[in-house]
């Protein structure tokens, strides 16, 4: 089992304490000689004194190794091509000769956690998917529940509106009962890949993101915040920019109500 945590000792032994910090909050870790620099996905980066060997002992199989020098967080990886192409955009360079091989450990990785989220507990219906959500039915932001369509090589590539509220499509232009059970990529041909990214990291890692962007799709600026909900799911909230105005009193609460539906939506472990 890989650790939750890992603790790194501080660059020089007379200077700090020792940091711990959770796993799941590493980027990545480039080595410098007889240092690392830890970089965590919330962009803040420290050295400590800690040697590869002791890196890849402790992380395990959920980092992959780029070159003799760098450990990758799988999570954070969002692609493999020219550059490792990671979530957050930055590129990180690596042996170009092993690219097939990088490539499939992370497909291995990110198959292995498909699987994982096998789930019996969704709804089966669109009317059970209503029947769950229909307490936002008179909600007066769009809300929506997706499951996200995978390719072969486990990235996400479409979404499958499984529930929607009236306001979602007095905000997406369309019908609810165009909406529901079809996916976005056949409803919007003009389809902006930037919101797969958030939608996806959502579904596999559990995260709550906060979004605030312009689609194309509906010709709209858009602050949409999504989070699991059943595996291989997310539920969004999306407002208009516009209006965000009137939206503003619901979020001296957002952060409750998030956890709170977080809660009583969220996904099985």
């Amino acid at each position: 089992m890989n650790p939750q945590t890992i603790t790194f000792q501080p660059r020089r032994r007379e200077s700090k304490s020792p940091i711990t910090v959770a796993v799941d909050a590493l980027c990545y870790i480039i080595m410098h000689r007889n240092y690392a620099e830890v970089h965590l996905q919330n962009g803040k980066v420290f050295t400590s004194r800690i040697t590869m060997e002791e890196l890849e002992q402790t992380l395990g199989a959920d980092f992959l190794k780029v070159h003799r020098s760098c450990l990758v967080a799988m999570r954070s990886i969002h692609s493999i091509e020219d550059k490792i192409i990671l979530n957050n955009g930055e590129r990180l360079v690596y042996v170009v000769r092993q690219k097939k091989a990088l490539q499939k450990q992370l497909h291995t990785w990110q198959k292995a956690l498909l699987n994982s989220m096998e789930d019996t507990t969704a709804p089966a219906t669109a009317a059970e998917y209503h029947d769950y959500y229909k307490s936002f039915d008179a909600m007066p932001f769009a809300f929506t529940d997706i499951e996200m369509v995978f390719d072969d090589e486990r990235h996400a590539i479409d979404w499958i509106f499984r529930y929607g509220n009236p306001a979602l499509a007095q905000l997406e232009k369309l019908p609810l009962e165009t909406l529901i059970d079809h996916s976005f990529g056949t409803l919007f041909a003009n389809m902006d890949s930037k919101w797969l990214r958030s939608y996806e990291r959502a579904v596999l890692y559990g995260e709550t993101l906060e979004i605030v962007d312009y689609s194309p799709e509906i010709d709209t600026h858009l602050k949409i915040t999504c989070f699991p909900t059943f595996k291989g799911h997310c539920a969004c909230i999306l407002f208009n920019v516009a209006d965000f105005s009137a939206a503003r009193p619901l979020t001296k609460s957002g952060e409750a109500t998030l956890t709170y539906l977080s809660v009583i939506l969220g996904r099985n472990s």
